[in-house]
């Protein structure tokens, strides 16, 4: 009996299982799409569906570099001990080296990208699922590009917890880009400069910061004064420029970037299951559930 591709369609969405082992399935079971379901289960590799509502919070972050392109991903697992399982690490690896390759410009055309074999980003995550026995998933990425006459600067944390990309525009110096990027990792800036703060964000700040002054008993005629102060270190809460330095305290970063004769131009930080919510399984039912098979 022809497979047709419809047929192997057919049974990945049956058993979750990769493209390659439906197609696997059917050829051994003459096309027999029961069989074939049986035949996955033997090989325990139809168990991914039954994994997709778990919380993927743990993982890991990668930064692959290859001359003026530069990707940043993260890749999540259930557990911390599988972020660290080598099967889980090369996949993520492969992932960084197709999307990097693709340049695909959402997650939903990422998962569509194929590796050498044809196969798809998706099918090889489904595929790593069965194998794993845990959800995986492609959270997100970003692909940055650059000039000869820029540098890229990625730090990892932790493994990886947490990671981080900058493009540092007009400067050929990577120990000061590295430096840059440890700096975001530890000190966590959402923008680069005062310019790029939503003119909305800002506003809602000094209106917190009005009514907090009014609070404090003080005059009405100095509140917009110390606000306008005050909002200076809101700034450098949030403005990569306006941070003091990580690695030196008396300079701003500001002073640093300029030190080099380059300018940042955009950067990533992602941390490890940041805004994921995390469920609290009780231990004891947990264990209970996997002893019983469930």
């Amino acid at each position: 009996m022809a497979i047709t591709a419809q047929l192997v369609k057919e049974l990945r969405e049956k058993t979750g299982a990769g493209m390659m082992d439906c197609k696997k399935a059917l050829v051994e079971t003459n096309g027999d799409i029961d069989a074939a379901i049986d035949y996955l289960r033997e090989k325990g590799l139809s168990s991914a569906s039954k994994k997709a509502d778990r919380i993927a919070a743990e993982g890991t972050t990668y930064i692959l570099t290859e001359g003026n392109d530069a990707v940043i991903l993260e890749v999540n697992a259930e557990t911390d001990f599988v972020a660290k399982n080598s099967q889980f690490q090369e996949l993520v690896k492969s992932l960084a080296a197709q999307l990097l390759k693709a340049k695909p410009e959402s997650l939903e055309a990422a998962l569509e990208v194929k590796n050498e074999e044809g196969v798809s980003i998706a099918e090889q995550i489904s595929s790593a699922v069965a194998t794993i026995g845990e959800k995986i998933t492609l959270r997100r990425f970003e692909v940055k590009t650059k000039t000869d006459a820029d540098t890229f600067g990625s730090y990892l944390h932790m493994g990886g917890r947490i990671g981080v990309l900058v493009v540092l525009e007009g400067s050929t110096d990577a120990d000061a880009a590295k430096d840059i990027a440890m700096h975001i990792a530890a000190i966590n800036p959402k923008y680069i400069t005062r310019e790029e703060v939503p003119a909305e964000e800002v506003e809602r700040e000094r209106k917190v910061l009005t009514e907090q002054a009014l609070n404090e008993g003080k005059p009405e005629n100095i509140v917009a004064k110390m606000v306008e102060g005050r909002l200076g270190k809101f700034f450098e809460q949030v403005c990569l420029l306006d941070q003091a330095f990580v690695k030196d305290s008396d300079k701003k970063v500001r002073d640093f970037v300029k030190s080099t004769g380059g300018n940042v131009t955009s950067f990533v930080r992602y941390e490890v299951g940041e805004g994921i919510e995390k469920r609290a399984d009780n231990f004891a039912e947990e264990v209970m559930s996997q002893v019983k098979g469930k």
